[in-house]
């Protein structure tokens, strides 16, 4: 069996894809399409319809492969990033192709790769970065080791702001928490800069002594987070946007998704709409600015008591529960908006949309397989009439996908 392998396209997780030999798939990390690679002595993994393995050498390089510009991408195999070895038109065409691919494949729809939204900024976009702790390192995963963390200098995706605060952490975490195990830095929409620590140990009683000592430090807010309990602000207002509730960590591109959703439902004037898994509230903002009945539904009571507090304009009624167990008690929709987190939606929710249809649904996914097999259980009763991706993760494999139903 020849270990020399072609690469015709990308995987769903940002592996290259080729076949061996025998016809089996082989799944080969941070290779390209059209790259002839050498697989690594020894790493590959045969299973009963597919293999994996590792990259040996590039003994031919294809016309989408360029050089990452990130030292940890390349030193350390950062598992933060899937794609920085690939041109940005060629992630845009592979992520097109990993949403349409699974449309076709598991929710059986008869459909093209969609149109994609290309990212207003390839770089330097992330609101938010979570780090692993382990012993003195901070920082992330090897995508091929995750038991071992690196230390982090500089993660290239990552907004400026916060990489700047992260800078000035590394010389001071003597005064983070003991037992510290992740560390979450975050920038809020109102120029906040957040330090989340979780840790095993004792409380963080040195909070206040860190952000005194950071430059900016008045814009810093402190929280720590013990096992198994809610995160608290330790240090710095405990008012103001709730950190650890949800939010895209691409904010602009965010919203550029959320208007071509709330568009795709068209007049809403004076209509009842269900914004489901709502988070802190801003597809509700942008649906009550169109003169809808916005009832928006959120399992994080943090995120629903900022969405109340944020002054939007209109009629939007905010409640806090699952989306499954409060369904029953709301008003019947004219449409609805679900914007769920990975797993897709509940079954509860899948059975009441379909048991009594809605004109129109728009569902915003951040997870393309699960999207699809949702998508396959609604069949029964929508059609799909209009399927848009947008690049809210570039030099990742991550895609968010907006699709548009319509009661058949």
């Amino acid at each position: 069996m020849s270990d020399v392998v072609t690469i015709t396209g990308i995987a769903a997780g940002g592996e290259g894809v080729g076949r061996l030999a025998d016809g089996r798939a082989v799944f080969v990390p941070r290779t390209a399409p059209g790259d002839r690679v050498r697989l690594k002595d020894g790493s590959l993994k045969l299973h009963r319809n597919f293999g994996r393995a590792a990259i040996g050498a590039v003994e031919g390089p294809g016309p989408a492969r360029v050089t990452a510009p990130c030292p940890h991408y390349t030193q350390d195999e950062c598992g933060g990033c899937q794609l920085q070895h690939l041109g940005y038109d060629a992630q845009l065409t592979a992520k097109r192709a990993i949403v349409g691919d699974a449309l076709r494949r598991i929710a059986k729809l008869d459909v093209p790769d969609p149109e994609i939204v290309e990212a207003v900024e390839e770089w330097r976009y992330r609101a938010k970065i979570a780090m692993e702790v382990k012993g003195k390192a901070a920082g992330f995963h090897p995508h091929d080791r995750p038991n071992f963390v690196f230390p982090l200098a500089d993660c290239h995706i990552a907004d400026f702001r916060l990489m700047a605060l992260w800078r000035e952490l590394r010389t001071r975490l003597d005064l983070l928490p003991p037992g510290l195990t992740r560390l979450t830095l975050r920038l809020d929409r109102e120029g906040w800069r957040h330090v989340i620590a979780e840790s095993t140990g004792e409380p963080w009683l040195d909070a206040a002594r860190l952000r005194e000592a950071l430059p900016e430090g008045h814009e810093v807010v402190c929280w720590w987070q013990p096992p198994e309990g809610a995160a608290r602000v330790v240090a710095g207002p405990a008012s103001g946007f709730p950190a650890t509730a949800f939010e895209q960590v691409n904010p602009e591109m965010g919203m550029l998704a959320r208007r071509w959703a709330v568009d795709q439902l068209g007049e809403v004037r004076g209509r009842t709409v269900w914004d489901l898994y709502g988070g802190i509230g801003d597809t509700a903002a942008l649906l009550a600015e169109r003169g809808a009945t916005v009832v928006s539904v959120d399992a994080d009571e943090k995120a629903i008591d900022w969405a109340r507090q944020r002054g939007v304009e209109g009629t939007a009624r905010f409640i806090a529960g699952r989306a499954e167990d409060v369904l029953p008690s709301l008003p019947p929709p004219h449409a609805v908006v679900v914007n769920p987190p990975r797993a897709g939606l509940h079954w509860d929710v899948t059975l009441r949309l379909t048991a009594e249809p809605v004109a129109r649904v728009v569902y915003v996914s951040c997870d393309p397989a699960t999207l699809a097999r949702d998508l396959h259980r609604l069949d029964v009763n929508y059609e799909v009439t209009a399927v848009r991706a947008f690049d809210l993760f570039p030099q990742t494999a991550h895609v968010e996908t907006v699709v548009v139903l319509e009661a058949a």
